[in-house]
């Protein structure tokens, strides 16, 4: 019997079924068996996307960059996931999703010590770690895991016969501790009794692993992106491409002098904030630092902070999105690519390196779709007071989510302009109390309480150095005060927590969102390009955009029926298909 009529007999549709894939095959299993199974990339890839069509298995798996990531193009559409290092970091907080954190917590044993930086560990990155290891057991005395397993050793340095012997051991492993997590989402606490459906613990855990894979797929499709556009906006924004450093320097220094003849200091260090600290200070200018938010205020009292703001801006672009970071981070193919990760280490926002979370306004306008396809973009809106309704239950808030743009109903609550309703709502996320912001947030004392109440209690646990929880189970680590801690530190910790259970929840929602989009795609030629904390991009043919904007009003709208099951709380979304980003609006 070969291993696909094995596997077909011993799995049921649906079932779990852990994944290690090594560059000498796969290794699989299920509970009870495992398979060793040889081939080279291509028949392993072919050999899941068989699987996928004939069992529809839940993949377990470490991470999904160590095994799906090791797959060649085009990667087969994987549908369900359970990302052991993903639903480790919702459960225990905090940053880390090695394999021996993982297993260490699934198994109530200490926390070993951190993984020694290795060049690309075989679990994580899909490359081998050919240093150091042995062939022992995976499971030491202690109970812990071996380093050498736990650090990818134990497979890179094995013959290939020996290879998929052991990655099916390492899969046993991976769904061994993938069960226990399982258990541990569904006791998690929930906010509210939600009429039917899983848990919301465990839809957390099937979207922090569906992130975890969609990740992956980022990284492979890239954002499309215009080279020659891209040149263009370059060059009038920071100046052609240097032919030397020389000529580097000496654009650098027609860039700067305007701003210097504007600051009336010629040898300030426009680069030395204290510096330009010191010049505004000769101007008249009183402030505290140098940061443009703060700048912004006196934007038209001076030509110098006019022209500072504009340098900066430009510098920015010249620097850390300039010829360099076009070269390195946008293949021939003109697909900006960087690494994704699907939950930072706060309150659980996917990141993406290469500038993809922070490519200036500027740039946008070189983000356009290929020939024959457009980009599809999705906006939420006001998502964050949405979140806060929905978590907190309160009535009056949960009522204004009704409207299109929830600052009217809240306007008319306060008896104040939109302006004013929006510091308000921000200043009740965000813990602000002073000026405006305090006046604002008073009003929302009185005319919200019940999501006041919510946030204020996150504030003082954070305070108190209590770790919170999100909406959807994740732990947020705020730590224990330290000794001697003065009052600034403690305000900004209970900052962190009351704005974190809301940042937080609002990503798990995002999340699951995309998640949901991402499987809507599924069979077409649509993907999904870009995450940007509220926002989603698909790059689709031209002929499916009107299916590809019905999907991401339809995914939003199944997502709160599930995430804000009974809760009441309208989400909204604005959708646009245009050519290019900066078109968006």
């Amino acid at each position: 019997m070969d291993v696909l009529a094995e596997l077909r007999t011993a799995t049921a549709p649906g079932a779990d079924l852990a994944l290690v894939v090594v560059p000498a095959g796969l290794g699989l299993a299920v509970p009870g068996r495992r398979w060793a199974v040889p081939g080279d990339a291509a028949g392993s890839a072919a050999l899941l996307a068989r699987l996928e069509e004939l069992l529809r298995p839940r993949w377990t798996w470490w991470a999904a960059a160590g095994a799906v990531g090791r797959l060649p193009d085009p990667l087969p559409h994987l549908a369900r996931c359970h990302d052991v290092g993903a639903v480790h970091r919702l459960l225990a907080g905090g940053s880390r999703e090695d394999p021996a954190a993982c297993w260490a917590a699934a198994h109530g044993l200490p926390q070993p010590p951190p993984p020694a930086r290795r060049p690309a560990p075989l679990h994580g990155t899909g490359l081998l770690d050919l240093d150091g290891g042995d062939d022992g057991e995976p499971v030491g005395d202690d109970g812990q895991l071996a380093p050498a397993w736990s650090q990818g050793r134990a497979l890179g340095e094995a013959e290939p016969a020996e290879q998929v012997v052991r990655a099916a051991r390492w899969a046993a492993l991976a769904l061994e501790v993938a069960q226990r997590q399982a258990r541990a989402v569904a006791a998690l606490p929930e906010h509210r009794r939600r009429p039917g459906g899983p848990p919301l613990g465990v839809q957390t855990a099937h979207a922090e692993s569906a992130a975890a894979l969609l990740a992956v797929e980022l990284e492979r499709t890239g954002l499309p992106l215009e080279r020659a556009t891209a040149e263009g906006l370059l060059e009038r924004a920071a100046g052609p491409r240097p032919a030397s450093a020389a000529e580097e320097a000496r654009l650098r220094a027609v860039r700067d002098a305007p701003v210097r003849r504007a600051l009336g200091a010629g040898e300030v260090d426009l680069r030395n904030p204290a510096q330009v600290l010191g010049a505004l200070r000769g101007l008249g200018f009183d402030l505290p630092d140098t940061r443009a938010w703060r700048l912004e205020q006196f934007r038209h009292a001076h030509p110098a902070v006019e022209a500072l703001l504009s340098w900066r801006k430009a510098e920015r672009i010249a620097t850390t999105y300039g010829w360099s970071w076009l070269d390195t981070a946008v293949g021939a193919d003109g697909r900006l690519r960087g690494a994704w990760s699907a939950s930072d280490a706060a309150a659980g926002r996917m990141t993406a390196q290469a500038g993809l979370h922070n490519l200036p306004a500027e740039l946008r306008p070189a983000v356009a779709a290929e020939p024959g396809s457009v980009l599809v973009r999705a906006d939420l809106g006001q998502v964050e007071p949405r979140v806060l309704a929905a978590v907190s239950a309160d009535a009056a808030l949960t009522a204004a989510t009704r409207d299109d743009d929830l600052y009217a109903p809240v306007a008319a609550a306060l008896a104040a302009d939109r302006p004013t309703a929006k510091v308000a709502v921000l200043a009740a996320m965000y813990g602000q109390t002073s000026g405006a912001a305090g006046e604002a947030l008073q009003r929302m004392e009185r005319a919200y309480p019940t999501a006041l109440g919510y946030l204020r209690a996150a504030e003082e646990a954070g305070r108190e150095g209590r770790d919170v929880r999100t909406y959807g189970g994740r732990l947020v680590r705020v730590g224990a005060p330290a000794p001697g801690e003065v009052g600034a530190a403690t305000a900004a910790r209970g900052r962190f927590a009351r704005n974190a259970v809301v940042q937080g929840a609002a990503a798990e929602l995002f999340k699951a969102w995309a998640a949901t989009v991402r499987a809507g795609l599924s069979g077409s030629a649509g993907r999904i390009v870009l995450c940007l904390h509220d926002e989603l991009l698909l790059h689709v043919p031209a002929g499916e955009a009107e299916r590809a904007a019905a999907l991401l009003v339809g995914a939003l709208e199944q997502t709160a029926g599930r995430w804000a099951a009974g809760s009441g709380v309208r989400f909204v979304a604005d959708v646009s298909v245009v050519r290019r980003w900066s078109e968006a609006k």
